[in-house]
This record gives C-alpha cells, structure tokens and sequence, in this order.
C-alpha cells in the first residue's frame, strides 16, 4: 500500500476557495511518470483539469486520503511521530484501477531519482521555492532537532519580537531616552550621551562586578572583552578572563542579552561604566560599584516600561515602531487551516496586545477576518518564564476595553490573563511534544517550555538575515584567511620537525630519520631560522585578519554564531541546546508549508575523516565557507 498522496498534474496543485487540508505529507508526480501510474493519456492540461475536479473538497478529506491520528500513530525511523500523516486509501486506488504497486516496478533508488527531478521540475514551473533552496537563503529555516511539523497539533506563539517585530532604532531607541531621563531625575549624569545600538549584539554577556560586556564561545571562554565603551585588547582578555568561564547559572554576576529588548539596558549600561570610571557620578549617591550600577541601570529602565508612557508612545503610532509583515498572517492562516491550533502566550498585557495585533495583522488577513480569528486561546499578561514553571490565578478578559473576571478553565476561542502553561495542555488536551513554542528569547520563551515541559521549540532571530549575507559577502576574505593559515600550519609542521631533530641532537640522539640525522648543522638552525621569521611576518598578517573577520556584521562583535573563524558563540551552544528549529521571522514558515519535515543536519566531528584538511585551499577551505 502506498504510504503517501501523488497529486497527478500540476493543476490539482491549486487550493480550493474553502478547503481545509489536514496534516499531510504530499509527493508531487509530474507529467512525465504519469504513464508509470497507468494514466499515460493525462498528459495534457485538458486531461490534468478533469482529473482534478474528481477531488472534491470531501473526497480529499475523506474518501481518498486517510491522517493518522495520535491513536494509531507510531514513530518513524528518525524517532519522530507519523501522527498526522495523510495516507492514501486502498479502495480508492482500486476504483482507479489502480494496484498501488504499479508505481513500485523496479529498482526504487531509479524511481525516486526519477520522482526527484519530476518534482523539481514541476516546483519550477509553478514557481514553488525547493524547501531544500531555502535553506541556504536568508529566510531559510534551519533545524538543530529533527521536528515533524506535521505531528504538531498546537503552535504557541510569543508576540514582541516575534509575531510583531519592532525597529529596533525606533523601539529600543525611545526605551533608552526614557530610561536614561530616568537616570537623570535620579541624579546620574547622563547629558550628551546617544542611543547607540551597534555597540552591542544579542548575545553578548554583562559582566556586572567588572563593568564589561564579553563575549564567549561555546565552552564559555571569554574571547572579546570591552570595558564601558572601549574594547580590550587580546592580551588584557587573556589577562582577565584566561582562567574565568562564563557561567550563566550565577546571575548575580552575569546577565546575558537574550533578545533585542536587552539593546538598551546593555548600551546604557556601558556608557554609565565610562561615567563611573571618569569620577562623574556624584558623591551624594554613594559610593557606587559596577554591580550598584547596574542595578541603578536596570531599574531606570524598568520604571521606562511599566509607567506606561513608552508603551503609549507606540500605541499611538504603530507605524513608526512596527515593520510591517504581509506574509505573517498568512503563514498562520496556513498552520490554522492545517488542522493546528494557534495560541498566543505573551506578557504584554491586553490593551497593548490588540493593538500591537491589530495594526500587525488585521489588514493583510482575507474576508474581513481579524487577528483573533486565527488562534484558539489568547493568554496576556501571562508572566513568563513563571507561565511554563507554576500556576498563576487565571481570568478571562470579558470586554472590549480589558474589564476581567476570575474563571477556573480555560476554553477554546477565550481571551485569559494569568494562568499556566499546565493550564494549556489540560484545556487542550495536547501535552509535552505536541505543541511547538515560537519566541525570541532564549531563556523566557525557548529554554523553559523545553526544560519543564518538553515541549518542541523555535526561535525568532532576526539578525540571522544580516549575518547570514554578511556570511556570503566575507567568502574571499575568509578563503584567503584560511589559506594562510593553512601555509602557517605547513611551515609550522616542518619547524616542529627540525626543532625535535635539534634537541636530539644535543642530547646526543639520532633524529627522526637518516636523513635528517645527517643534517648539517648550519643547515639545520638557518632552515629553522627562516621558517620562524615566515611563521612571524604570516602572524603579522593572519591577526588583523582574524580580528576583522566578521566586522561586516559588527565591527566590534564580529559574526553573532561564532566565537573565532571555526568556532561556535555562546548564544549558538544555547540555541542548538534548546531550540528545535530556528529561523529569522515567523512569515518563513510560509513557503515551508505547515506539513513540513525538519530533519537535522550531519553534526562535524573532530574525528570525522573530511574533518581533516588538505593543503589546498580548493579542498577544505571551500568546504568550510559551505
């Protein structure tokens, strides 16, 4: 029995007015294998257009196709649940006059090598991206956990930053004039500091007892290091840093930017260690360290937030805070007419939450529809990462302008505040990795519904876009780095060698070989001598070249994945350790389809035979900008 739906011709490809499709995997079969299936005469356009008015909305849903449920669900050959499947029937095969193993005569590996490029060529000419395309796009989604999206039965998604992405010179920018009028009236001088917001990157680590931001790789060694506004050299980093890790456990040290809503704070932040170093600060408010700073910082910030007066600021014009997303609300009226149900978890609370959607969603959405319309529950002011760790009283938002009740359930299409994550899954009767949790914060959003409640995650990175051009534009700087490297790590090679012959040779030994036994002395320490001042003059020009690669994402920061030209950043190692799939906006899910199969990627090992290079830069060099 087939364990898949062949749509036969390009036509069946268009999606009736009011059809809703259920979860499916869906194998496109073009014209050409047509005569495989034992319809050689539908060919043509004429004949694909009658075939595809038999498949009335009811025949797909119901006559031809079977979904597997969660009931007679299993799990795959990667781990991952069938549920959600679409399979085609037998008995309406036979209708066709159809065994469904005509498809099947002969070698597979030929068939499906012919069912690939069909398929192509169909995408093509519909003018449908490859999933396999996008992932080497910008607004490709890329996955560090294999995910079946198609066994997903909810969506929770976060709202700022995330179904509603702000511009951040505008956003962060107006949250750090109030933050720093804040300071002001607290008695810190502030006069003729500005928002700058490529001082910081996500990502980055306040080091609150020291004044610094750093950044550090995946183990947690600090690699750049900048004290107020000013970087450190590689030397003071190794100074400060050479036997400290960074661990994210102790908070009373260190704060890590999760988001673009911490912008701000960190800019504030390092421009006040400036004042605070220059003797600036006044006396009357004690004698202040970096950590007192920092607290001072915060709270300014804080106040910015919950007075109101920022968020009413936005309310007020949207349109200059807001960027605009057309394809976001249709990716989600996709995912709804999947079969999944959307939910939005934010702590925003109700008032700025329908505003912020409205003006987000409401008109690029068919048929007069509104943002509500497309989720099953709205939970606001929901005080995340609480939400996903305890319960929290719950209340359901009754009228237009946000008057509550206390209620004790919640039910599908309500408005809440308050409540749980628990809460959810029992008034869903979904658990653990049937819902999929959408946000852009690493700690609030992602890790915790991973952690406590197992469920699947994504996360929102929008900076992915720049990197990842920055990335292709930086691809003859880095082969050129690389070759050096690569010629220092040859000469290299051959120094260590003759230095081993040297030393034993003065301890009266023979060396490694014959031949480099009969060495002549002065042969010996001139070749030596010249390999070291070749491996000096390539240090002299590899170290200006390793500091500026990355320098057209931030010229301070470098690339915000990488810690170094091979390895991988902090905020990297906490995406890969908690996010299923991430991706830089919502609308990518769009060309995806809501029934897509994220399948992780070969993970690279040290000991993994094309681990290794070769000397040419036409070999591994390549490889590693891939």
């Amino acid at each position: 029995m087939l364990d898949s739906i062949e749509f036969l011709g390009g036509s069946c490809l268009r999606r009736p007015q009011n059809l809703v499709l259920t979860p499916a995997r869906i194998t496109i079969v073009a014209a050409k294998p047509l005569a495989v299936l034992g319809f050689p005469g539908l060919n043509s356009g004429k004949s694909r257009g009658l075939f595809c008015r038999a498949f009335d909305a009811k025949a797909v849903e119901g006559e031809v196709f079977s979904v597997t449920s969660s009931s007679k669900s299993d799990v795959d050959y990667l781990g991952e649940s069938t549920k959600g499947d679409l399979n085609v029937k037998q008995e309406h095969l036979e209708a066709f006059g159809l065994d469904g193993q005509a498809a099947l005569d002969g070698p597979i590996e030929e068939i499906a090598t012919m069912e690939a490029k069909s398929a192509e060529t169909l995408l093509t000419e519909l003018g449908i991206a490859d999933p396999f395309s996008l992932r080497h796009s910008p607004r490709g989604i890329f996955c560090s956990r294999t995910l079946n999206l198609r066994s997903i039965s909810a969506i929770g998604y976060d709202m700022d930053y995330t179904l509603v992405h702000y511009n951040v010179m505008a956003w962060e920018g107006r949250a750090y004039d109030y933050g720093m009028a804040n300071l002001r009236s607290m008695g810190f001088p502030v006069d003729g500091l500005e928002f700058e917001p490529n001082l910081v990157i996500r990502g980055l680590v306040m080091d609150k007892e020291r004044g610094n931001l750093v950044k550090a790789d995946r183990f947690g060694y600090v690699k750049r290091a900048m004290h107020g506004t000013k970087m450190l050299s590689t030397r003071a980093v190794s100074e400060i840093y050479g036997r400290e890790l960074v661990d994210l456990r102790k908070e009373g040290r260190w704060e890590f930017l999760n988001t673009l809503f911490s912008v701000s704070e960190a800019v504030m932040f390092m421009q006040m260690v400036d004042r605070l170093d220059e003797g600036a600060v006044p006396a009357e408010l004690g004698r202040l360290d970096y950590k007192g700073l920092f607290k001072a910082v915060s709270k300014a910030l804080f106040r910015a937030h919950v007075e109101g007066q920022l968020k009413s600021e936005i309310m007020a014009e949207p349109e200059r805070f807001v960027e605009p997303d057309p394809e976001l609300p249709l990716a989600l009226l996709d995912q709804k007419e999947a079969g999944k149900r959307l939910l939005l978890i934010t702590n925003s609370d109700y008032h700025y939450t329908n505003k912020m959607m409205h003006h987000a969603f409401n008109k690029f959405l068919p048929n007069d529809k509104g943002w509500r319309d497309l989720f099953d529950m709205v939970i606001v002011s929901a005080r995340k990462p609480e939400f996903f760790q305890m319960s929290h009283p719950l209340y359901e938002v009754v009228t237009s302008d946000g008057l509550m009740r206390p209620c004790f359930r919640a039910h599908s299409g309500g408005l809440y505040s308050g409540g749980s994550a628990q809460m959810v899954e029992k008034s869903l009767d979904i658990h653990g990795d049937e819902i999929l949790y959408v946000g852009d914060h690493i700690f609030t959003d992602v890790s915790q519904s991973k952690v406590h409640l197992r469920w699947r995650t994504a996360l929102i990175c929008r900076e992915l876009e720049d990197e990842f051009n920055a990335l292709i534009h930086s691809r003859s700087h880095r082969a050129a780095l690389i070759k050096l490297i690569q010629q220092k790590e040859v000469v290299g090679d051959l120094f260590n060698q003759l230095r081993l012959a040297l030393q034993r040779r003065t301890k009266g030994r023979p060396a490694q070989t014959l031949a480099a036994t009969n060495l002549d002395d002065q042969e010996l320490t001139e070749s030596m001598q010249k390999l070291l001042i070749v491996m000096q003059r390539l240090d002299q020009k590899i170290a200006p070249m390793l500091e500026a690669d990355g320098e057209l994402f931030n010229r301070r920061w470098g690339y915000l994945s990488r810690a170094g030209l091979w390895d991988k950043s902090h905020l990297t190692r906490q995406i890969e350790k908690y996010a299923d799939i991430y991706t830089s906006r919502v609308s990518n899910f769009l060309p995806y389809t809501p029934f897509m199969y994220f399948r992780s990627q070969e993970q690279t090992l040290a000991h993994d035979s094309r681990s290794y290079s070769s000397r040419d830069i036409n070999g591994v060099a390549v490889d590693d900008l891939q």
